[in-house]
């Protein structure tokens, strides 16, 4: 492990490491101990006892925090005919069709969040190597391939977010920023808490959550007590 300055260890020397926090009581820490000159993002982790080589294990959803992550994202939409006129109309930042497909080949990626109607996947099905790293990929699981483009674009806006665990079983989900008031980090870091919850496998076996931690972006992380997120 490389060296830490002497603010992160500062923070760190205000956590008792031997105690799990209740949730609020973990973020109003997080806010206590940032120490960045920027307005960090607090983000949640959970660690799941699943296997996400299984298709059956895989926990992955979408779910529109109550007050929003505190950024616009700047949302594309790929459609044609009538579908891009809807998307500018809900307030799409960029909207195309083919030719957008074009420009994102050429490396192009000047957005937050890609939304695609289903009659369009085939073009964009051809970005998967330079999207699907990158977390822009749209999904039908996710609602973002879809002929509702109105409700995607103002869900996408307002600070819908995606969970997915990862190959080691881990989910890690901006919930708002070090600015919020404690009452809305709460409220946005529960409600993404209660999604991954409803989303447990029913072949999952064993203790579905195995750990949760809050942190902000340069601090170190607060461990959450499990009955917060038992279940």
């Amino acid at each position: 492990m490389g060296r830490v300055g002497k603010k992160y260890r500062a923070a760190v020397e205000k956590i008792d490491v031997t105690k799990a926090y209740k949730l609020s009581e973990s973020l109003a820490l997080v806010k206590q101990i940032a120490f960045a000159k920027f307005d960090e993002t607090v983000e949640l982790t959970m660690v799941l006892g699943v296997d996400p080589r299984k298709a059956d294990q895989m926990v992955r959803g979408t779910i529109g925090l109550p007050h929003g992550l505190g950024k616009t994202k700047r949302v594309l939409v790929i459609a044609g005919g009538e579908k891009q006129k809807e998307a500018r109309e809900a307030g799409a930042d960029e909207v195309g069709g083919e030719e957008v497909v074009d420009r994102i080949k050429g490396g192009w990626l000047d957005f937050d969040a890609l939304i695609a109607t289903p009659d369009m996947m085939k073009s964009v099905g051809t970005l998967g190597k330079i999207l699907g790293p990158r977390g822009l990929m749209p999904n039908p699981k996710t609602g973002t391939v879809t002929f509702e483009v109105t409700k995607a674009v103002q869900e996408t806006k307002a600070g819908k977010v995606e969970y997915r665990v990862d190959k080691t079983g881990v989910i890690h989900v901006p919930v708002g920023k070090v600015s919020f008031d404690l009452e809305k980090l709460n409220e946005n870091t529960r409600a993404l808490m209660d999604a991954v919850l409803k989303a447990k496998p029913q072949t999952s076996k064993g203790r579905y959550v195995k750990g949760a931690y809050v942190c902000s972006t340069m601090g170190p992380g607060v461990t959450v007590d499990s009955s917060e997120y038992q279940i």
